[in-house]
């Protein structure tokens, strides 16, 4: 099943350009940015619901629900600040410069919460040849906001 983690990691990839470049024009139509997130937000809990209809997942047991840290529930609020940074700045700055600037930045961050093993993450030492890696993002996005 690490193939299908692959594939759904490539679409969520492909996808993330064109969410910000679509969220971006419709605060550009809207002229609202406040508007434009509760509209994106909005059509998203729609989608989610009618996956459900496909889906049919049962609520989740009580026991579940109360054995969640604190800080798991807070995954909607910190996206709000993607998506607004999305409908505020990628026109602005170009699919290329702001895909690579918050994906890099993912990736630092990631090196980060690996290696200290946080908010649910496995260990994984930042070795030099990761840490190079995240060297070599910040000279690509470097390279792309230049050219």
């Amino acid at each position: 099943m690490q193939w299908l983690a692959i594939v759904f990691a490539l679409l969520a990839g492909v996808a993330n350009p064109f969410q910000s470049g679509t969220n971006a024009e419709l605060k550009t139509q809207l002229a609202q940015p406040l508007w434009a997130t509760m509209w994106v937000y909005g059509t998203g809990l729609v989608g989610v619901l009618l996956v459900q209809l496909f889906a049919r997942q049962p609520l989740p047991a009580s026991t579940h629900v109360h054995a969640v840290p604190w800080w798991a529930w807070m995954g909607g609020l910190i996206s709000i600040l993607a998506t607004f940074a999305g409908l505020m700045f990628a026109q602005q700055l170009g699919a290329g410069v702001f895909t690579g600037i918050t994906i890099t930045v993912s990736v630092v961050v990631s090196i980060l919460l690996d290696h200290f093993g946080l908010i649910g993450f496995k260990h994984h030492s930042a070795s030099p040849l990761r840490v190079a890696g995240g060297v070599l993002m910040v000279g690509g996005v470097w390279l792309v906001s230049k050219f």
